[in-house]
């Protein structure tokens, strides 16, 4: 059994049997990093503007902003060098004018990871053929829903998750989730809130024992326990307006404030309790047809070897294209190489339509 193998694996699993514990920071994190080319390259400051199928993950609230009756999108990006793949894909429906449903998922995974654990025979022989992969990935699925209140401008949502995360045969868990999410339009100003994991989200973790048994044994390590991940909740606030000028042209711009509940983070503004990560964005558009976008977030302070600390923020920035129902959006996030993250190509496609146009026969209108 090579060494690098038996690291791998003890680093994966000992830190998720410390997890299983306590209630740790950054649990659940793939679920932080953001979908769609609009809000990434605005620097995640989309929670009180986002209208498209995107809502379901920033704001559900938003699925009451939808244009059409029906709304399909998809995402992919890559990071670190394309070892990781974070993808998501979902379809929201229009119930009526007033409430709106979504269904999306969220993966984000290493594959063909090598296990070489039979790598050796019984004999000492060295079997490439022996040789399999795996795939370490955390799933969520989010089932959205969004209404419109009779107070004029206001829409309340909420997402139930349901989280899965494997790394092969070694250990796999279930979680489950709420988030619950208000949107607030007042002339040209615009208000979001999206409370995620409201009552903690709770993963709780099964190990294979018997299949890790030999490798910790062998190691000295402690074989991990079957136990309970917590992850605390996190408050999402935006505000927005927008400045329109010369017929066609527009100016959006957002603040936004991401508060996590885990203790201190390296972020801008932090306290033993929560820790407050700010971001900006500014979308200028053209007839709503065509958008440039930029923004900054990621506020970090970084330690250097002589003691003293250095300022480091993430600039990114994206373009978009609306026409006849196609929504494209692209982002470049850390333009630069401000920040230590490194720099990742999003692309996101959505697509709103009426349902009645698919069933309409040639010459009849769609219902």
């Amino acid at each position: 059994m090579k060494l690098g193998t038996k690291v791998l694996i003890i680093f994966i699993f000992a830190a998720n049997s410390l997890f299983a514990q306590i209630a740790p920071k950054y649990s659940n994190e793939f679920l932080a990093i953001g979908v769609g080319g609009r809000a990434l390259g605005m620097g995640n400051s989309v929670v009180a503007s986002v209208d498209d199928i995107n809502s379901v993950y920033w704001n559900p609230a938003g699925l009451t902003k939808l244009e059409k009756q029906m709304e399909i999108g998809a995402m992919h990006s890559e990071y670190f060098a394309g070892v990781a793949k974070y993808d998501f894909i979902g379809a929201s429906y229009k119930i009526d004018d007033k409430s709106s449903v979504g269904l999306s998922m969220i993966r984000f995974g290493v594959d063909d990871i090598p296990n070489t654990l039979d790598l050796v025979d019984s004999d000492g022989n060295i079997r490439y053929d022996r040789i399999s992969s795996f795939s370490v990935a955390d799933y969520a699925f989010l089932f959205s829903y969004a209404r419109m209140l009779p107070v004029d401008g206001l829409s309340v949502g909420g997402n139930i998750k349901l989280i899965r995360r494997n790394a092969g045969d070694f250990a796999d868990a279930w979680g489950f989730g709420f988030d619950l999410s208000a949107m607030y339009e007042m002339g040209n100003w615009k208000f979001g809130a999206n409370l995620r994991d409201v009552t903690s989200t709770f993963n709780a973790w099964n190990f294979n024992q018997e299949l890790l048994r030999d490798v910790f044994e062998a190691t000295g390590n402690e074989v991990p326990k079957n136990g309970l991940e917590i992850t605390l909740p996190r408050l999402l606030l935006g505000a927005g307006y927008t400045y329109n000028f010369a017929d066609k042209f527009s100016l959006y711009s957002e603040i936004g404030l991401n508060t996590t509940t885990d203790g201190k983070r390296n972020t801008l503004i932090k306290t033993n309790l929560i820790s407050i990560d700010p971001s900006l964005g500014l979308e200028f558009g053209y007839n709503d047809l065509v958008f440039a976008r930029a923004g900054i977030n990621n506020f970090q302070q970084i330690p250097e070897f002589d003691g003293t600390n250095d300022f480091s923020w993430q600039p990114n920035i994206g373009v978009g294209i609306k026409y006849f129902g196609f929504r494209l959006d692209y982002a470049l996030t850390d333009i630069g190489n401000q920040s230590i993250a490194l720099y990742s190509h999003i692309f996101s496609l959505s697509y709103t339509f009426d349902t009645g146009a698919l069933f309409a026969k040639p010459g009849q209108p769609s219902l």
